[in-house]
């Protein structure tokens, strides 16, 4: 068994009984246009979709459909499917055509992203819902635990935005204090600081973004009253 797919179980902390199915969930269109992971990728699409539904549903009782829709679509995105990818390193695993390898498919987010999704579509072929839902929490156990209905609002670095230049002040400084982590793991500590009102606020995330979305609404619930922040 190749030293990659090896690693690729470790990480997914999942051992399939027929590896001729991760290998297949591996193989892209440009490697084999009879014989890849297109199909395999649209079962792990709905999977997914299903087990983080289902998660969310269960973590906000008394969130709303459009709420639990928003917070889905966040976590099932692209972009979100390629950071994973990234960090179980899926991209040394693949099968790819010349050309594709040549171009740097291997780090093509968007390659990435599917085949994460091949991956699920795989482990429920080869285990069945439990196993490959369990698979799936892991994955995401970080990201479901941060999770929150304050990322169903408008973006906070938005409204802070809008907000400081309607008072005409300097808009916000975002700085990031610590890096936290293994490189397939890291999460980010960021201080945006207010220096016309000498204010700041720390935020933690998964991602630079997040965390400083987070530090935002920090200093948004110091500026504005509850009754206007959540308009």
């Amino acid at each position: 068994m190749p030293d990659s797919i090896a690693v690729l179980q470790q990480r997914l902390n999942y051992q399939f009984s027929d590896t001729s199915l991760l290998d297949l969930a591996l193989s892209h269109r440009s490697h084999s246009a009879a014989i890849n992971n297109e199909r395999l990728e649209f079962l792990g699409d709905s999977i997914l979709n299903f087990v983080i539904g289902e998660a969310l549903f269960r973590k906000f009782p008394k969130a709303r459909e459009g709420q639990l829709s928003r917070l889905r679509a966040s976590l099932v995105k692209g972009a979100t499917l390629s950071q994973l990818g990234q960090g179980l390193e899926l991209g040394q695993a693949m099968k790819l055509g010349p050309g594709e390898m040549k171009s740097g498919g291997a780090r093509r987010k968007s390659i990435v992203a599917d085949a994460v999704e091949a991956v699920i579509g795989a482990a429920y072929l080869d285990s069945g819902m439990e196993p490959c839902k369990a698979m799936i929490l892991e994955l995401y156990q970080s990201r479901l635990q941060q999770i929150s209905l304050d990322d169903t609002v408008k973006d906070n670095k938005s409204r802070l935005q809008e907000w400081l230049q309607s008072k005409r002040l300097a808009l916000p400084e975002y700085k990031v204090t610590a890096i936290n982590g293994q490189s397939h793991n890291q999460s980010f500590e960021i201080e945006c600081s207010i220096v016309d009102l000498d204010l700041s606020a720390s935020g933690e995330g998964l991602s630079r973004r997040h965390a400083e979305q987070q530090a935002a609404g920090k200093l948004l619930a110091q500026i504005i009253p509850d009754d206007q922040n959540h308009d």
